[in-house]
């Protein structure tokens, strides 16, 4: 079973998730492999730090290149990391090197970026890219200011593309944040799918100590393969 996880923005916790979600599912003894198809903001060895974090959570050999198959230099939008780096992302690539990790793992967990409808080129997004992989989504929240509007909004998009959400994570960035417990509340009540988890705030983010708190049980049958 895989899944794609986007966001209901950039920096809310996707990576941290996404990880989590593998530590958990390897605990079970699958075979698990991270893929973060377009990744902007590398090194000057041309590695991702978040591409780099699902690679080490993988339960199995990957390099590089399998994991992230589009990497570029500036942390931009990702249509203007490629323009900037004279390359056209082309989901037709992408999607052949999900299959071949797919043909190896029990289950691939595919990270977006961005939120879901992050352009990757001149025409299409990162909906696109979810609707060519076909499969469910898990979305993370990130429990800030603003995040009701922009979690009701991503579900939306989600179910206008045709694809099941699967479930959503809770992540708290902000240790601070008012009503924290009443907006979690809110979006038991308005989100269609299982909370698998809150992960809550943490100085140093950890992808044990957040598997810990994810309750991948509650995923039930709905991942899938291309």
């Amino acid at each position: 079973m895989s899944y794609f996880v986007t966001g209901t923005d950039t920096g809310v916790g996707k990576t941290l998730v996404c990880c989590a979600l593998l530590r958990a599912f390897a605990v079970r003894g699958r075979r698990v492999a991270g893929f973060k198809p377009v990744a902007a903001g590398c090194g000057e060895d041309e590695h991702n730090g978040d591409a780099l974090a699902l690679r080490a959570a993988s339960s199995m050999p990957l390099t590089y290149g399998q994991v992230n198959p589009y990497c570029f230099r500036h942390a931009i939008a990702p249509h203007l990391a490629a323009k900037h780096s004279g390359v056209r992302i082309e989901l037709t690539r992408i999607l052949a090197s999900y299959r071949e990790l797919a043909g190896q793992a029990d289950e691939v967990i595919v990270e977006g970026a961005g939120g879901f409808l992050v352009p990757l080129n001149d025409r299409q997004t990162g909906a696109d890219l979810a609707q060519l992989l076909g499969l469910p989504v898990i979305l993370v929240v990130g429990l800030r200011l603003g995040c009701l509007n922009h979690a009701l909004l991503t579900a939306a998009a989600i179910a206008a593309s045709g694809l099941t959400l699967a479930g959503w994570a809770a992540n708290v960035p902000d240790a601070d944040l008012p009503a924290l417990r009443e907006n979690i509340a809110a979006l038991r009540e308005r989100l269609a799918a299982p909370l698998l988890g809150v992960i809550e705030h943490q100085a140093q983010p950890d992808a044990g100590a957040a598997a810990a708190q994810l309750n991948i049980g509650l995923l039930g049958d709905t991942g899938g393969n291309a």
